[in-house]
């Protein structure tokens, strides 16, 4: 990572691999990996909820494990592998989470849904057959306007059935 100074700030020059594609960046130092992933390289799924890690809606996987990317700083990431919402489906197909989820309305206005389904794809790597209640507490950090918890959880344990 080169870093140079510019006034009061430093900018760094790193490489994300963002759904499996190289990506080189010159940023700020303090720049967060939402805003990165949003503002420099238009990936608008994460999104951008409360900016203080208390909601979950910008959940992204770094190195398959879930953070919040209003609290990480892009320049933590470089050489890191990052995973957004739109790096779920390949081939055009939607993830299981994503399915099940749609099978159990489990988006309702949307909002939250990105950073729901990132938590639920960590949860069940690194457990994929979690209890009802090991499920509903790994999701316990993604708060949801509508109140659609039931739709989550139910959609969260159908993909651990089909797995």
């Amino acid at each position: 990572m080169l870093k140079t100074m510019r006034g009061s700030s430093v900018e760094v020059d790193l490489t994300l691999r963002v759904n499996g594609s190289a990506q080189r960046l010159r940023l700020d130092s303090r720049v967060t990996l939402l805003d990165a992933l949003r503002d420099r390289l238009d990936l608008t799924g994460t999104k951008k909820g409360c900016d203080q890690g208390a909601c979950g809606a910008c959940t992204v996987l770094v190195d398959g494990k879930r953070v919040l990317s209003c609290l990480t700083l892009a320049a933590q990431c470089d050489g890191r592998e990052v995973t957004t919402i739109e790096g779920l489906s390949r081939e055009g197909g939607l993830h299981r989470v994503q399915e099940a989820f749609i099978r159990h309305d489990g988006f309702q206005c949307g909002y939250c849904t990105p950073g729901q389904i990132m938590s639920a794809v960590a949860l069940l790597k690194a457990n994929p057959k979690p209890t009802v209640d090991e499920a509903r507490l790994a999701m316990s950090g993604n708060l949801c306007r509508c109140g659609a918890y039931d739709h989550y959880l139910k959609g969260v344990m159908r993909a651990a059935r089909e797995a």
